[in-house]
């Protein structure tokens, strides 16, 4: 089942069957989806849709979502980072090796940011869409690789075969439109994303990420320490509406000349409520001369 309505290509990478949908022209762009029990790319469908009109757009699954794939192992933050690494790789490699200009949304701003400090020359900017690891004044600056992750709980979680049944209670129609509604802030969420999302869980294997999601496996506990080594032109946004709105913590970085910062007055996810204008927004942002950007 696709994520999205474009050609889909396998990405050479170590951490298992990889897949991403590309479609444009132009300078590449990498589309990341955030993290829950019903992600994939179809999660980024608008921006894929009408930044394709000016750039070679490559929207990744990351592994153990969409089509890419999804084994019972552990997933973490070093997994999701390498999958993107493979991606702006695989990317340089078809675009003579430029740097790259990426998006990610929510948990995977983290592993988008990760991979920056390793190998910043693979990127060009970098698009936060309401980043995690921002909320309250909490810093996390735990030693480099460290995690939150619970493996007693995701011990647990999995059980001697209970693990898809649990999920499966977790990802019942009417709970996944609940915590679209909370994304959202609203009652109008967006439909066709609603109807992907319940069939990918319903796909075998679809369980082992999520589960590993729920034990906070794939949550960052230095992300701080990460997010300050940054170098590259960054454009932060966020809604204000829903379950997603304390940032507080990006004034850490207000008076960083590399960082810019976006408001909207929507949800967790402002491409689905005002595409044109959020994309508007990211094309005026990637096209400015790096000068600009960070003066």
């Amino acid at each position: 089942m696709n994520s999205l309505n474009a050609r889909c290509h396998d990405i050479p990478s170590n951490t298992g069957l990889l897949r991403a949908y590309v479609k444009g022209q132009g300078s590449p762009l990498i589309l990341v989806h955030s993290i829950n029990a019903a992600a994939s790319a179809a999660e980024v469908r608008p921006v894929f849709e009408l930044m394709c009109l000016h750039h070679t757009v490559y929207a990744i699954d990351l592994p153990g979502y969409g089509v890419s794939e999804k084994s019972d192992c552990k997933y973490t933050p070093r997994l999701m980072t390498d999958a993107i690494l493979d991606l702006a790789s695989h990317v340089q490699s078809l675009h003579g090796n430029v740097g790259v200009d990426a998006l990610a949304v929510s948990l995977s701003c983290e592993f988008l940011a990760r991979a920056a400090v390793e190998k910043p020359d693979c990127f060009k900017s970098l698009s936060l869409v309401s980043p995690t690891g921002m909320s309250g004044f909490k810093t996390r600056l735990s030693p480099e690789g460290q995690t939150y992750g619970q493996d007693w709980l995701w011990a647990m979680l999995k059980g001697p075969g209970w693990g898809k049944y649990i999920f499966q209670a977790l990802t019942r129609p009417k709970v996944i439109r609940y915590f679209l509604r909370k994304t959202w802030g609203s009652q109008q969420i967006d439909e066709e994303m609603f109807q992907h999302a319940v069939l990918s869980t319903r796909q075998i294997g679809a369980e082992h990420a999520p589960l590993c999601f729920l034990s906070a496996q794939m949550f960052s506990s230095d992300i701080t320490r990460v997010y300050d080594q940054l170098t590259l032109p960054i454009w932060m946004s966020h809604g204000v509406r829903g379950d997603f709105v304390d940032y507080r913590g990006k004034e850490r970085f207000s008076s960083c000349q590399q960082w810019q910062f976006r408001v909207y007055e929507s949800g967790a996810l402002p491409y689905f409520e005002m595409p044109e204008i959020f994309c508007n927004d990211l094309k005026q942002f990637i096209n400015s001369p790096t000068d600009t950007l960070m003066s």
